[in-house]
Formats: C-alpha cells, structure tokens, sequence
C-alpha cells in the first residue's frame, strides 16, 4: 500500500519539475528568433519563439499601391516560412528543457504546450 503512495508521490514530484522546466522554456523562447525571406530577400519576416512576428522588412522598390496583392503574398510567404523554419528550433528546445524530467517517448510532441 506505502509502494504505491511513494510511487504516486514521486509522479507528482516529477509533474512539478516538469510544470516548472516548461515555465521556464516556455519563458526562453522569445530568445529563439528566426528570420526569412520571399522575393529574393526584398520581404524579411522576423518570428521569435513565442510564435510572434517581431519585424518586418519591406524593400521600398515593392511598394506600389497598384500591385498590394503581390506585396501581401510575399509578406505572407515569407513569414510563413519563417515560422516553418522556427518549428525545429523550439522542439530542439524543449526536447533539451524536458530532458531528464519525462521518459524519453517517441513521437511525444510538447509543441502544442506552447501555442
């Protein structure tokens, strides 16, 4: 009966060290930054790792009022891409924060605890 208690104790032990460990990734991921690029570098989109967009150049040869379409689309593509590019970097993270605390299982995935 004292086995299991000890068992459930050291469980919630753990579950502390992991809230605590994810607070702090979680907390180091806006110095994660990721930049890219679209139209051949005349869009720059800057993310951190908190999944917000932090800076945004425009080339000024782009802006034309009569063509806004294309300068949305590449806005669009290259923030995009830097978030895609930023994905890695934030599981490296947590992958590196959590190590030790939880059982290495394959195809866990704490990602979707930082949204």
């Amino acid at each position: 009966m004292f086995g299991n208690m000890a068992d459930m104790m050291g469980l919630m032990g753990k579950m502390k060290d992991l809230q605590s460990k994810m607070k702090e990734a979680q907390d180091q991921l806006a110095g994660i930054i990721e930049t890219a690029e679209s139209g051949g570098g005349m869009v720059r989109a800057t993310v951190n790792g908190q999944k917000t967009l932090i800076g945004l150049e425009i080339d000024k040869d782009l802006i034309n009022p009569d063509d806004k379409e294309m300068l949305q689309d590449l806005i669009v593509a290259a923030v995009n891409k830097a978030f895609e590019n930023l994905e890695p970097k934030i599981k490296e993270h947590l992958a590196k924060a959590t190590d030790g605390v939880l059982p290495n299982i394959p195809g866990l995935d704490l990602g979707g605890f930082m949204k």
